[in-house]
């Protein structure tokens, strides 16, 4: 019963990301009549499949592993970076003008370089706890991209250059320290970032309902007895937080080559603030939740700009009124009543 309910959640989830990109394509297509999308909107929705992939992604090391991290945008930044650098080598070393490969070996060479951040970080950091833990994550984030801000990288021809606080390189610089990367293709796409959110919920679904996301919950919920029960805390810890940076970096490189310029600056502190606001508002620990909260939370400051002086005050009512619905305890009884039937038959299957 319970591998079945977990089967029938999933399968919502997937179901809720699928039909939300088929009225997305058909509102972006014009194929209804009166059923279209705005030119702003339209500019959202790569940043939208960003900041889900994102959400999920902080989830699965905040609400499945328990651990609070506030460096997520140290590791989009760089994937970004990288998936930048991989795209442009791609066209001067290969000549390969196929934007959908370029596209995924840039998040492929992301994320592995994330992950590989996440590996250095993860090894020190994961053996702190609680506020110790998230102001070194934090710390971290700064570093990263403070780091970002003295790198130059440049291509002369097929021959990539890197310095350090060096911007006197040979060749055409692709990143140009604290000026950013400039002149990126843009070849980001809607349709990349709904596969790269199926791909994320494949991998955060299918680990958390595994042996190893069962380790990680019981780690979770009391690490004296999983330690007793000859769980090794350090593995199942590392594997949440590098996977979690990993798919991070992906959702970064599909962000950075969204843009014509991408700067360090964008991925500051408040932009892993903003995630953990999604996962936070979402539910801790829900999936499903993380996704709305991510989109709805995305939209809401471009809808509410027509307001001018009221956008910041509308937007901090939503805020406050998510939190106390999903707080309340008037709320859960009166989703309890409306499915009465369900939970008569769950008792009747435990008498049995």
């Amino acid at each position: 019963m319970k591998m079945s309910k977990k089967f029938r959640s999933n399968l919502l989830t997937y179901g809720l990301v699928i039909v939300a990109f088929i009225l997305c394509q058909l509102a972006v297509e014009k194929v209804i009549p009166g059923f279209k999308m705005s030119r702003s909107l339209k500019g959202q929705l790569v940043p939208i499949c960003v900041y889900i992939v994102m959400a999920v992604s902080l989830n699965l090391t905040v609400g499945i592993s328990g651990e609070l991290s506030l460096g997520h945008a140290g590791f989009m930044s760089v994937g970004a970076f990288s998936g930048i650098v991989m795209s442009a080598w791609l066209v001067n070393a290969f000549q390969l003008e196929n934007e959908t490969i370029r596209l995924i070996l840039a998040m492929v060479t992301g994320g592995v370089f994330a992950g590989v951040a996440g590996v250095l970080i993860g090894i020190p950091v994961l053996r702190l706890r609680g506020d110790y833990l998230a102001i070194v994550t934090l710390a971290f984030g700064e570093i990263i991209r403070n780091v970002m801000n003295c790198l130059y990288f440049s291509l002369d021809g097929p021959t990539l250059h890197v310095g350090f606080n060096n911007p006197n390189l040979p060749g055409k610089l692709v990143v140009n320290g604290p000026t950013g990367a400039t002149g990126v293709d843009t070849i980001s796409t809607f349709v990349m970032g709904f596969v790269l959110i199926l791909f994320t919920l494949f991998v955060v679904l299918n680990l958390i309902n595994s042996r190893s996301g069962r380790a990680i919950m019981a780690i979770r919920d009391n690490r004296i007895a999983a330690e007793s029960m000859g769980i090794n805390v350090t593995k199942y810890k590392m594997m949440a937080f590098v996977t979690s940076a990993v798919l991070a970096g992906m959702a970064g490189a599909l962000y950075g080559l969204n843009y014509s310029t991408v700067t360090a600056t964008k991925f500051r502190f408040d932009t892993s603030i903003l995630v953990l606001v999604f996962v936070v508002l979402g539910g801790i620990g829900n999936i499903r939740g993380s996704i709305i909260a991510a989109t709805v939370l995305t939209i809401l400051p471009e809808v509410l700009r027509a307001f001018s002086d009221y956008r910041m005050l509308v937007y901090a009512i939503v805020l406050i009124v998510v939190m106390l619905a999903t707080n309340s305890p008037l709320l859960t009884g009166l989703v309890e009543r409306i499915r009465p039937k369900k939970k008569t038959a769950a008792k009747e299957g435990e008498a049995q």
